[in-house]
């Protein structure tokens, strides 16, 4: 039901026709329940650990609980996994599940504003500001977010050949990278101003900024954490970490539907993150869920994976 995402019933009508024993769907709901009961020493000893990481993947996607919409949060990292849901998207929600507040590192993310309420270090997701930029240049014609685009790839390049050599970029070549960077931005800014799309028509009459001239805002006031990843090569290059242990919960919506209860929903978080950071310790599951039952589930003490 977790992890397979079943809906309770075909959970029980499996079990009947591989093993020819009855469970009614309530039993395998009161299981759920169980399993998710004797992790909660488990959730909060893997929220300290995140609170501890030096790179820390958070994200967020809606979800429907008891009808309504709510939203899917989740702090990971290699080797750990952690979610929570809450009627709120913003700072309510990550308050709650109480791991930025107390996070020090580097938290990786795209640019939900709520994220940068946080004191901890920021990177940005440049897999994700590379589709906004082809955006721009695909719908709007701009050369400014082509040329940032091309630009952002090659340092990615860069950086990777350095750490294939075991070594960082040299601040000579960080600061070529950063000049370029500017350089572009500049472009970019003489560019809209001569096409015109540097505002166009709102509501009612008002005037507001194109969605070319926002991204080239962010793109200048974000400049260290965008870049984040070329100072620092254990800084990824995006925020997929985050997105992989999001992605299944859109399927699981399709497969069994939404969640009929908020305690329905906070079982399955728990017990879904701790499979989760079991598969990422490459443990076998189901040895570890009947360790969990018999009261001594696995407890992680590592954070991230040693290179």
């Amino acid at each position: 039901c977790v992890y397979q995402l079943l809906p309770y019933e075909r959970a029980s009508e499996i079990v009947s026709d591989l093993f020819g024993h009855h469970v009614s769907p309530a039993t395998v709901v009161a299981i759920v329940n169980e399993c998710s009961q004797n992790l909660t020493g488990v959730e909060d000893d893997m929220r300290k650990l995140l609170q501890n990481a030096h790179t820390l993947h958070v994200d967020e996607t809606g979800m429907r609980v008891g009808g309504t919409r709510q939203w899917l949060h989740v702090a990971s990292t290699d080797l750990l996994t952690c979610y929570g849901h809450h009627r709120n998207r913003g700072a309510k929600a990550t308050e709650a599940m109480g791991i930025l507040p107390a996070f020090q590192g580097t938290a990786v993310h795209d640019f939900w504003a709520p994220y940068f309420g946080y004191a901890c270090s920021h990177a940005i997701c440049n897999a994700h500001l590379l589709r906004e930029l082809r955006g721009i240049t695909e719908n709007f014609g701009h050369q400014w977010s082509g040329a940032l685009g091309n630009l952002l790839i090659e340092i990615k390049a860069a950086v990777d050949a350095a750490k294939q050599e075991g070594r960082s970029l040299t601040p000579e070549k960080i600061a070529a990278f950063e000049e370029q960077y500017l350089r572009i931005l500049e472009a970019g800014k003489e560019e809209l101003e001569a096409s015109g799309f540097h505002e166009m028509q709102g509501k009612h009459g008002r005037k507001k900024q194109s969605k070319a001239k926002n991204l080239l805002d962010r793109c200048s006031k974000y400049q260290k954490e965008i870049l984040a990843f070329m100072r620092d090569p254990s800084i990824p290059f995006t925020n997929n970490q985050a997105e992989r242990d999001l992605r299944m919960m859109k399927l699981k919506q399709k497969i069994s539907g939404t969640f009929r209860s908020e305690k329905g929903a906070r079982n399955f978080c728990r017990v879904r993150g701790f499979i989760s950071m079991i598969k990422k310790h490459g443990r076998q599951v189901f040895p570890e869920l009947m360790r969990v039952f018999e009261g001594a589930p696995f407890i992680p003490t590592v954070i991230h994976r040693v290179p």
